[in-house]
């Protein structure tokens, strides 16, 4: 099933029962006065957020999703059953836009609730309406109608770190390496068109798809996935040592992502020189000097060389205990 990240539906919430005309009867005294209850209340409709970033495929063929209505009063001046709610799971990192009134809700902490829609308010019995004047009323009001819109989702995933980088910079690989996810790979451009997780200690690690120049303004994978960056906490900007312009290339990324936000540019970040092994030890010694000379701190791996491996897993260890408690 394909990664969906943009999700339109429709929800309304319950309508309100209507209230009831009814009457009292007593052994040897029939219409002994009002008694027609009200009508229950529409249900409402909730998100939830839950560790799940691929929920939203189940509801490709799901644009509807409606609450319970309310039940009509009953005799005896009993109540109307209150409508069923209903709750529509999303991914903790959704946003949720209401198309008619604009409103914008996040989901930011699993398990973390929101009522987007209330159902409406059941209608009066005629019980309600008795007076000293009118002591056999007839009337009595339907129920009101629950909230109704289309909303607009998208997913913006939270992730402890968001590795970032131009086409083919080894970050599925590298990703694949340190956490033991399965995200695919291959030696061309954009192997990777969904963002792929990984868990590296109880932190969780984004492999976000490659960006190219022009990202900020749409171009290639565009602010779709520039979106997913921005709520990562911590960079682990990937550039592959089969490049020869590394400075000019670790530019392009730093553009699109200052281009996007200023705040997203200002994170903290971990430059990481990948595909040491088709370089020699001279070569990668030269990379690492070269951004150090620009006051930046640069580290060399390949998914090939457990030592490297190793020296990488601890460097993340520690940029998580300073960056992200």
């Amino acid at each position: 099933m394909a990664f969906v990240d943009e999700l339109i539906i429709h929800a309304r919430a319950g309508r309100g029962g209507d209230g009831v005309v009814r009457w009292l009867h007593l052994k040897g005294k029939e219409y002994s006065g009002p008694a027609g209850g009200n009508g229950g209340r529409g249900g409402n409709v909730y998100v939830r957020a839950v560790r799940d970033v691929s929920i939203l495929s189940r509801y490709t063929g799901e644009k509807l999703f409606a609450a319970g209505n309310g039940g009509p009063g009953e005799n005896r001046s009993r109540h109307g059953a209150n409508g069923g709610h209903i709750t529509i799971e999303l991914p903790v990192g959704s946003v949720i836009h209401n198309s008619a009134t604009r409103e914008r809700f996040e989901l930011l902490t699993e398990d973390e609730e929101i009522m987007i829609l209330a159902g409406g308010r059941g209608g009066i019995g005629n019980e309600y309406f008795k007076s000293s004047t009118n002591t056999r009323p007839e009337e009595f009001t339907p129920g009101e109608a629950g909230q109704e819109a289309d909303f607009y989702i998208e997913l913006a995933l939270v992730a402890d770190l968001g590795l970032v980088g131009l086409p083919n910079a080894g970050k599925s690989s590298l990703l694949n390496a340190i956490t033991g996810a399965q995200a695919k790979v291959g030696a061309y451009a954009f192997t990777t068109l969904d963002p792929n997780l990984g868990a590296f200690y109880g932190k969780v690690i984004a492999d976000i798809p490659g960006l190219i120049e022009g990202a900020s303004a749409g171009k290639g994978l565009g602010q779709k996935f520039l979106r997913h960056v921005s709520r990562t906490r911590a960079l682990i900007h990937c550039l592959s040592l089969e490049e020869d312009d590394l400075m000019e290339r670790y530019g392009v990324v730093r553009k699109e992502l200052t281009a996007y936000s200023k705040e997203l540019a200002q994170k903290p970040e971990l430059i990481l020189l990948t595909k040491s092994d088709c370089r020699d030890t001279q070569e990668v010694a030269a990379a690492i000097e070269l951004f150090k000379k620009e006051g930046k701190e640069a580290v060399a791996v390949s998914v090939l060389d457990d030592t490297s491996l190793k020296a990488l897993r601890d460097r993340l260890t520690r940029l998580l205990s300073v960056h992200i408690a």
